[in-house]
Protein backbone atom coordinates (compact mmCIF):
# COMPACT_ATOMS: atom_id res chain seq x y z
CA UNK A 1 0.00 0.00 0.00
CA UNK A 2 1.26 3.65 -0.80
CA UNK A 3 -0.22 6.53 1.68
CA UNK A 4 -0.13 9.57 0.04
CA UNK A 5 -0.39 12.53 2.55
CA UNK A 6 -2.77 15.20 1.82
CA UNK A 7 -3.32 19.30 2.24
CA UNK A 8 -4.80 18.26 5.38
CA UNK A 9 -2.83 17.15 8.24
CA UNK A 10 -3.41 13.12 9.19
CA UNK A 11 -5.57 12.62 6.37
CA UNK A 12 -4.37 9.99 3.46
CA UNK A 13 -5.47 8.64 0.25
CA UNK A 14 -4.10 4.78 0.55
CA UNK A 15 -3.26 3.34 -3.44
CA UNK A 16 -3.67 -0.21 -3.18
CA UNK A 17 -0.67 -2.69 -4.58
CA UNK A 18 -2.48 -4.70 -7.28
CA UNK A 19 -1.94 -8.20 -7.66
CA UNK A 20 -3.02 -9.25 -11.34
CA UNK A 21 -3.26 -12.79 -13.08
CA UNK A 22 -5.65 -14.42 -15.34
CA UNK A 23 -8.51 -15.01 -12.56
CA UNK A 24 -8.56 -11.36 -11.85
CA UNK A 25 -7.59 -8.86 -9.63
CA UNK A 26 -6.07 -9.26 -5.43
CA UNK A 27 -5.53 -6.74 -3.43
CA UNK A 28 -4.91 -5.42 0.18
CA UNK A 29 -7.44 -3.15 1.89
CA UNK A 30 -6.39 -2.61 5.46
CA UNK A 31 -3.07 -3.87 6.88
CA UNK A 32 -2.15 -3.09 10.74
CA UNK A 33 1.42 -3.26 10.17
CA UNK A 34 1.27 -0.22 7.31
CA UNK A 35 -0.95 1.89 8.44
CA UNK A 36 0.95 2.08 11.91
CA UNK A 37 4.10 2.74 9.99
CA UNK A 38 2.72 6.45 8.66
CA UNK A 39 1.06 7.19 11.90
CA UNK A 40 -2.76 5.70 11.76
CA UNK A 41 -4.61 4.09 14.36
CA UNK A 42 -4.49 0.87 13.22
CA UNK A 43 -7.53 0.02 15.45
CA UNK A 44 -10.28 -1.22 14.16
CA UNK A 45 -13.60 -1.55 16.41
CA UNK A 46 -16.29 -1.78 13.68
CA UNK A 47 -16.55 -2.21 10.01
CA UNK A 48 -19.71 -0.55 7.81
CA UNK A 49 -21.07 -0.90 4.50
CA UNK A 50 -23.47 1.72 2.93
CA UNK A 51 -25.82 0.92 -0.18
CA UNK A 52 -27.02 3.64 -2.09
CA UNK A 53 -28.78 2.92 -4.94
CA UNK A 54 -30.00 6.71 -6.09
CA UNK A 55 -27.37 9.01 -7.22
CA UNK A 56 -26.41 11.68 -6.06
CA UNK A 57 -27.31 10.90 -2.27
CA UNK A 58 -25.33 12.81 0.34
CA UNK A 59 -24.52 11.11 3.68
CA UNK A 60 -23.12 13.14 6.35
CA UNK A 61 -21.15 15.31 7.71
CA UNK A 62 -20.71 12.99 10.10
CA UNK A 63 -18.37 12.88 13.60
CA UNK A 64 -18.02 11.66 17.40
CA UNK A 65 -16.58 13.75 20.09
CA UNK A 66 -14.85 13.00 23.46
CA UNK A 67 -13.89 9.25 24.15
CA UNK A 68 -16.18 8.18 21.18
CA UNK A 69 -13.85 10.41 18.39
CA UNK A 70 -13.32 7.90 15.47
CA UNK A 71 -11.08 7.35 12.70
CA UNK A 72 -12.23 6.10 9.83
CA UNK A 73 -10.59 4.73 6.56
CA UNK A 74 -13.52 4.67 3.20
CA UNK A 75 -13.49 2.10 0.46
CA UNK A 76 -15.44 2.50 -2.88
CA UNK A 77 -16.06 -1.17 -3.74
CA UNK A 78 -18.76 0.07 -6.56
CA UNK A 79 -19.88 3.09 -8.29
CA UNK A 80 -18.10 6.61 -6.89
CA UNK A 81 -18.05 9.27 -4.35
CA UNK A 82 -17.03 12.92 -3.64
CA UNK A 83 -16.34 13.10 -0.52
CA UNK A 84 -15.15 15.91 1.78
CA UNK A 85 -13.00 15.76 4.86
CA UNK A 86 -12.84 18.89 7.02
CA UNK A 87 -10.66 19.33 10.37
CA UNK A 88 -12.13 20.09 13.40
CA UNK A 89 -8.98 19.80 15.30
CA UNK A 90 -8.05 23.33 16.96
CA UNK A 91 -4.89 22.49 17.38
CA UNK A 92 -4.21 21.16 13.80
CA UNK A 93 -2.64 23.55 11.39
CA UNK A 94 -5.47 22.57 9.10
CA UNK A 95 -8.02 23.60 11.46
CA UNK A 96 -11.28 24.55 9.55
CA UNK A 97 -9.89 23.51 6.36
CA UNK A 98 -11.38 21.15 3.90
CA UNK A 99 -10.97 19.26 1.05
CA UNK A 100 -12.74 17.18 -1.70
CA UNK A 101 -11.49 13.13 -2.85
CA UNK A 102 -13.04 11.16 -5.65
CA UNK A 103 -13.15 7.85 -4.30
CA UNK A 104 -14.59 5.07 -6.99
CA UNK A 105 -14.20 1.33 -7.48
CA UNK A 106 -12.35 1.83 -11.07
CA UNK A 107 -9.44 4.02 -9.28
CA UNK A 108 -9.49 1.73 -6.47
CA UNK A 109 -8.30 4.00 -3.69
CA UNK A 110 -9.02 4.68 0.18
CA UNK A 111 -9.57 7.51 2.11
CA UNK A 112 -8.05 7.90 5.79
CA UNK A 113 -10.64 10.13 7.59
CA UNK A 114 -8.59 10.90 11.39
CA UNK A 115 -9.84 11.26 14.92
CA UNK A 116 -11.13 14.99 14.90
CA UNK A 117 -12.31 15.78 11.13
CA UNK A 118 -15.87 15.08 10.16
CA UNK A 119 -16.41 13.72 6.20
CA UNK A 120 -19.34 13.90 4.09
CA UNK A 121 -20.23 11.98 0.95
CA UNK A 122 -22.29 12.47 -2.06
CA UNK A 123 -22.61 9.36 -4.32
CA UNK A 124 -22.12 10.24 -8.16
CA UNK A 125 -23.38 7.15 -9.71
CA UNK A 126 -26.49 4.90 -8.32
CA UNK A 127 -25.76 1.79 -7.07
CA UNK A 128 -22.59 3.03 -5.15
CA UNK A 129 -21.32 0.53 -2.41
CA UNK A 130 -18.84 2.24 0.50
CA UNK A 131 -16.74 0.11 2.84
CA UNK A 132 -15.57 2.12 5.65
CA UNK A 133 -13.58 0.87 9.09
CA UNK A 134 -14.40 2.68 11.96
CA UNK A 135 -11.41 3.20 15.47
CA UNK A 136 -14.09 3.42 17.44
CA UNK A 137 -18.05 1.86 18.72
CA UNK A 138 -20.76 4.49 17.43
CA UNK A 139 -21.80 6.64 20.26
CA UNK A 140 -25.55 8.50 19.65
CA UNK A 141 -24.69 11.03 22.71
CA UNK A 142 -21.54 12.22 21.41
CA UNK A 143 -22.47 12.03 17.72
CA UNK A 144 -22.28 15.73 15.97
CA UNK A 145 -22.91 17.29 12.53
CA UNK A 146 -22.59 19.80 9.93
CA UNK A 147 -25.00 20.73 7.44
CA UNK A 148 -23.66 19.99 3.43
CA UNK A 149 -23.90 23.98 2.97
CA UNK A 150 -23.48 25.53 5.88
CA UNK A 151 -22.06 29.10 5.18
CA UNK A 152 -19.31 29.08 7.40
CA UNK A 153 -17.42 26.61 4.98
CA UNK A 154 -19.10 26.85 1.76
CA UNK A 155 -18.53 23.32 0.52
CA UNK A 156 -18.36 22.75 -3.24
CA UNK A 157 -20.70 19.78 -4.20
CA UNK A 158 -20.97 18.28 -7.62
CA UNK A 159 -24.94 18.54 -7.72
CA UNK A 160 -27.54 19.67 -5.48
CA UNK A 161 -28.40 16.21 -3.23
CA UNK A 162 -31.01 13.97 -4.55
CA UNK A 163 -31.63 12.43 -0.71
CA UNK A 164 -30.31 13.59 1.85
CA UNK A 165 -31.39 12.72 5.19
CA UNK A 166 -33.73 14.74 7.61
CA UNK A 167 -31.01 14.55 10.58
CA UNK A 168 -28.18 15.54 7.93
CA UNK A 169 -30.72 18.46 6.57
CA UNK A 170 -31.19 19.80 10.09
CA UNK A 171 -27.58 20.67 11.58
CA UNK A 172 -27.66 24.01 12.92
CA UNK A 173 -24.80 26.01 11.77
CA UNK A 174 -21.19 25.40 12.78
CA UNK A 175 -20.14 27.44 15.81
CA UNK A 176 -16.33 27.97 16.01
CA UNK A 177 -15.46 27.23 19.77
Amino acid sequence: MKFIGTELQGVFIIEPELFLDSRGVFRRNFDKTDFSSVGIDSKVINANISENPHKYTLRGFHYQTGDSAEGKTLSCLNGSIYDIVVDLRPDSTTYLKWKAFEINSKNRLSLHVPQGCANAFMTTNRNTLVHYYVSNSYNPKLEKGIRFNDPLFNFSWPNKPSLISEKDLTHPDFEIK
